[in-house]
């Protein structure tokens, strides 16, 4: 068993999720990297990194996740950090929500994110504090009518930022959140798409996956107070978009 500081990061092998367990990887943590249904790229990944082990798990099961959280509290002997990463963003409005979509969002993006958070602060070993960092993201500030269940459930994750820091047992203990803009192209989006649409914030420029993998390491290795979200966007919550992105580049 690894002596490293560990960390479980859910979505952990592609995308945010992949450039947050490589930097983990190379700061000397022991990565544990979720994955769903990329097993491939997580084993892949697991090997690149000099500590790390992967481990499968649905969120969208309701006791799934805790149980995962449980197993690796057992055998982890420095289990630091849990960064909920992992979620679904699939299209629905304000004119017209999708009622399956709705439900599998709030599942996956806020209750088992929270309910991860809430075994991993009970039953995780640590000698220091431990981290809750979740993935929200910058509508929180700079909403609009697109990806309307999704935008909810981002919301409802954000919420329990405050009201897990207010209930923590151990002080040292600190709930966080990191909020990004656009970072990587989504959907049916091309490479021109992307690079008008990410550049539609504040500095006009792109925001990098390593950005919030930064971001993340800086907030599991400090003390910043428990309860604050940090957005890594690039000035984007700061204006006012009538449409996701995705679509405001096709204008």
């Amino acid at each position: 068993m690894s002596t490293r500081p560990a960390i479980l990061v859910t979505g952990g092998a592609k995308r945010i999720g992949a450039a947050m367990s490589r930097a983990f990887g190379k700061a000397g943590w022991h990565v544990v990297i979720h994955y769903g249904k990329s097993r491939a790229q997580a084993e892949a990944l697991a090997d690149e990194l000099p500590s790390a082990e992967t481990v499968n798990c649905e969120l969208g099961d309701w006791d799934a996740g805790p149980a995962m959280v449980r197993e690796l509290a057992g055998r982890l002997e420095d289990w630091r950090a849990l960064v909920n990463c992992a979620a679904m963003f699939d299209l629905d409005t304000a004119q017209a929500l999708d009622p399956a979509t709705f439900e599998r969002a709030m599942r996956v993006n806020a209750a088992t994110p929270a309910r991860l958070a809430q075994n991993f602060l009970e039953h995780a070993r640590v000698g220091g504090g431990r981290r809750v960092i979740h993935v929200t993201d910058q509508k929180l500030r700079n909403p609009n009518p697109d990806f309307f269940s999704y935008t909810m459930s981002k919301h409802a994750m954000s919420a329990t930022v405050p009201m897990l820091s207010m209930a923590r047992a151990d002080p040292r203990d600190r709930i966080y959140a990191i909020a990004p803009g656009a970072i990587l192209a989504s959907h049916d989006q091309t490479e021109a798409e992307t690079e008008i649409s990410h550049r539609m914030n504040l500095l006009g420029r792109r925001t990098t996956p390593q950005d919030i993998a930064g971001t993340a390491l800086f907030l599991a290795e400090g003390w910043l107070a428990s309860g604050e979200t940090v957005f890594v966007d690039s000035g984007q919550h700061l204006l006012a978009q009538p449409r996701d992105v995705l679509f405001l580049a096709r204008q």
